[in-house]
């Protein structure tokens, strides 16, 4: 909370100040010249006061900004507490499974992909698919969604509450999650007529009986890669969701497709992660591991290897780029 107190103090902070507001002791003022070497924070030496740049804040402090970075450093805890698992699995090729990694990862990925899912989700990704079709389908008279690969139901809610005509299905294999997104759903007022939480994988979720009644929608958010099988995966979608009408969205982080154009802070980011969760949890599923720079040749590869004709970038951000798929 020392951002946080720092921000809201509205002026620059001594350390007596900041540690009055925030009940610690005040010999830690060694925190803030930490920062302050780190260029986190700004320090006068003449009024032996610290500033929180308001840019600095908005990765520090503002949970609902884009830049917010605070889940990243949640991640980067549960991987230390994971070293032993993750060394081991550098030296067999084994893996480490999602569900078997520290609570943290689960807790700093929704904190960290929240932020651009609640500025990109609903007022860009979903517009661009199908020309706009499926928004307005989503607003009028509603669709069938499935969230393969939810999480903690962070982009299930918020479609639910952007489109409150349509019903919403989030599946994982991870149950503890599905759990908590039940929990958050209900704190959020959603019943399960608007929305449901199942425990399934992308190739066994619950599927609607005949092409007329299939899945309208059916997304995967930052997760295809990290599947044992996502050829399995596309072809299991292509067979749950409605056609010929039916709409497939896939978002993934945004990578160029080579290495070498991917040299560059972002893929510095992306590689750290894809080495020390994606490779690992395909690899614990056997699978082809294919990162989270797979690039869209490769998940275009993956989605028409699944029998889909018709793949197609639809948009992108400096993080992600979303990809449509059809029958």
């Amino acid at each position: 909370g020392l951002y946080k107190a720092m921000y809201d103090f509205g002026k620059p902070i001594t350390s007596q100040e900041l540690t009055n507001n925030t009940r610690t002791s005040e010999r830690y003022r060694e925190w803030l010249a930490n920062q302050a070497a780190g260029g986190y924070i700004t320090y006068d030496s003449s009024s032996n006061r610290y500033t929180l740049p308001i840019e600095h804040a908005e990765a520090l402090v503002n949970e609902t900004s884009p830049a917010y970075s605070a889940g990243g450093f949640q991640i980067l805890m549960s991987l230390y507490k994971d070293a032993p698992k993750i060394l081991e699995a550098f030296k067999t090729g084994k893996g480490v499974a999602w569900g078997d990694h520290d609570k943290d990862l689960f807790e700093g990925t929704e904190r960290l992909f929240k932020p651009a899912y609640e500025a990109n989700l609903v007022s860009s990704w979903i517009p661009a698919l199908d020309n706009g079709n499926v928004e307005k389908a989503l607003k009028k008279d509603g669709l069938k969604v499935a969230d393969i690969g939810c999480g903690h139901g962070v982009s299930t809610i918020l479609m639910a509450k952007a489109y409150p005509n349509s019903k919403f299905y989030g599946f994982d294999n991870h149950a503890e999650s599905i759990e908590h997104a039940r929990n958050k759903a209900k704190q959020e007022g959603l019943g399960e007529d608007r929305i449901t939480f199942k425990v399934a994988s992308s190739t066994d979720f619950p599927t609607v009986t005949g092409d007329a009644n299939g899945y309208d929608l059916i997304t995967f958010f930052d997760c295809l890669h990290d599947m044992g099988d996502p050829e399995g995966a596309a072809a299991y979608a292509l067979k749950a969701i409605k056609k010929p009408e039916g709409t497939i969205m896939i978002v993934e982080g945004f990578a160029n497709d080579t290495v070498q154009d991917n040299l560059n802070p972002l893929g510095r980011l992306s590689y750290a992660a894809s080495t020390m969760v994606c490779i690992p949890a395909s690899l614990s599923q056997n699978g082809p591991a294919l990162g989270a720079l797979a690039g869209e040749p490769s998940i275009s590869q993956v989605v028409k290897s699944g029998g889909f004709r018709r793949f197609r970038r639809v948009t992108q951000t400096w993080f992600n780029i979303v990809y449509e798929a059809k029958p």
